[in-house]
């Protein structure tokens, strides 16, 4: 669509629209000139580390670093994850083709759940929609954090100002729960800074990062919904949130299948120099 837009297929009232970011009132009339139909652009295998967590016939789960894409989008069409697993995959025999179960933003680390067939990736998304199934992360955020466990409720929206922000709006948008645990909590020069562990109840966009926030805990490092003047020292170059633990029942065996993402030596080191604990987590 960014294309169509760049290329003037696309108007609004009759006027072409110069930017991406153009705004439209109800009522507008919004119309698209599409261009012949193309083959989609595939994705290529491309080789590259890849710390494979589990795998079997039917899944693989692999723990995705920090600073890479989880699939190519418009601005990342290469150097992504999916194209690491694509490499991985030239042995698995013929039928099978990777897909992302799930997704994490590029500067989260942690474990990507990944179905090999289409009737795979069809039963882990109705398992992973249970009860039953668990999606944990650890994050380190600004303190104090008040309570040592409890439930975040805030239904969360896109920013009608920007469409990449996701917000906690009260009595609208989507409904969101997070479930989240203090692990531990320390005094860093001018703030207090906590390691929390967070359950995900469901997966909407950007999910822990804001209800974080709107508790007034934010991630440390986060760029979009972090606070940097929370302090002086506590400093790191990405968001300190890790999918640290997937647990679920196979879809096709009915085992447990647990499964945990060792915490990455960037956001060991921040624990270490907080002087956080993470005792019951790793």
């Amino acid at each position: 669509m960014q294309a169509w837009i760049a290329s003037e297929r696309v108007r609004v009232n009759g006027a072409v629209v110069a930017r991406v970011a153009a705004r439209v009132a109800f009522g507008d009339a919004v119309s698209v000139e599409l261009p012949d139909e193309e083959p989609p652009v595939p994705v290529l295998a491309e080789a590259g580390p890849l710390d494979c967590l589990y795998e079997d016939e039917h899944l693989l789960i692999v723990g995705k670093p920090a600073g890479i894409v989880s699939h190519p989008t418009f601005r990342h069409p290469s150097g992504s994850l999916l194209n690491r697993v694509l490499a991985h995959a030239q042995g698995w025999p013929a039928g099978q083709r990777p897909s992302l179960v799930g997704r994490l933003d590029k500067h989260t680390s942690g474990a990507v759940l990944i179905a090999k067939t289409a009737e795979a990736h069809a039963r882990l998304q109705r398992t992973l929609a249970s009860s039953f199934s668990e999606k944990t992360y650890l994050a380190v955020v600004f303190g104090p954090v008040t309570q040592p466990r409890g439930t975040i409720d805030l239904p969360l929206g896109r920013d009608p100002d920007d469409r990449r922000r996701v917000v906690a709006v009260r009595g609208e948008g989507l409904p969101s729960l997070t479930r989240f645990e203090r692990v531990d909590e320390a005094e860093v020069g001018d703030c207090r800074v906590a390691l929390v562990r967070c359950q995900l109840v469901t997966g909407r966009m950007h999910q822990i990062r804001v209800h974080l926030a709107a508790r007034g805990w934010p991630i440390v490092g986060d760029a979009k919904y972090g606070d940097s003047s929370r302090s002086t020292r506590v400093v790191f170059d990405r968001q300190a949130l890790h999918a640290w633990r997937l647990a679920f029942d196979h879809p096709f065996t009915n085992t447990r299948v647990v499964v945990h993402a060792p915490v990455p030596e960037d956001m060991q080191a921040l624990l270490d120099m907080c002087g956080l604990a993470a005792a019951g987590t790793m």
